[in-house]
């Protein structure tokens, strides 16, 4: 596949075979975890994910894709950005940064242009997102995105030993287009 979408200082793409190592490496560090999924993360789970990923069937309904976000010049990985294509209208997005490049604005130029895809090259309706209602930076991300707070479950999921609440966003392509035009 030879999806790309170019912003200022980002390229984000397919992941490539040589991004593996340092994917693994983040995904390893303990305060990107915590919030996630997992809890370790390894190189063969790294190349168990590359091998898994099939981006010939991207945008059917019902998958996910994960794809890389990089430094427009050296293309080295600094993150990724998930993308679940929940039916024909409707998206879900979840994001990861490294640590070294948080709090730098590189996920919401990222995440942004993710969401200008979504919503004028693919003309989706809706995008959601959940994330760990602990996770503030992901929630103030979202927020500061126009994704409006739809919900607070809490202790709706059994997650790394013990109940948590997660919170729920989302945002519609009429809201957004409504932003675009206040600025």
């Amino acid at each position: 596949m030879d999806f790309k979408i170019v912003t200022q200082h980002l390229s984000i793409r397919a992941f490539r075979e040589e991004d593996l190592a340092f994917f693994a490496e983040y995904r390893a560090d303990p305060k990107i975890a915590q919030y996630q999924s997992w809890t370790d993360y390894n190189i063969e789970q790294a190349r168990a994910f590359y091998a898994a990923m099939d981006y010939q069937t991207f945008g059917q309904p019902g998958q996910w894709f994960q794809l890389a976000i990089a430094d427009k010049q050296t293309q080295q990985i600094m993150g990724d950005v998930a993308l679940h294509f929940v039916d024909e209208q409707q998206m879900e997005i979840g994001f990861t940064l490294a640590q070294q490049y948080q709090q730098q604005g590189f996920a919401y130029e990222a995440v942004t242009a993710v969401i200008e895809y979504l919503f004028f090259k693919l003309n989706k309706h809706r995008i959601v997102a959940t994330t760990d209602a602990n996770n503030k930076a992901s929630m103030a991300l979202l927020t500061k995105l126009s994704f409006r707070k739809e919900g607070h479950y809490h202790q709706n999921i059994f997650f790394k030993g013990h109940w948590g609440d997660e919170c729920f966003f989302a945002l519609l392509k009429d809201e957004y287009m409504t932003k675009l035009e206040e600025n």
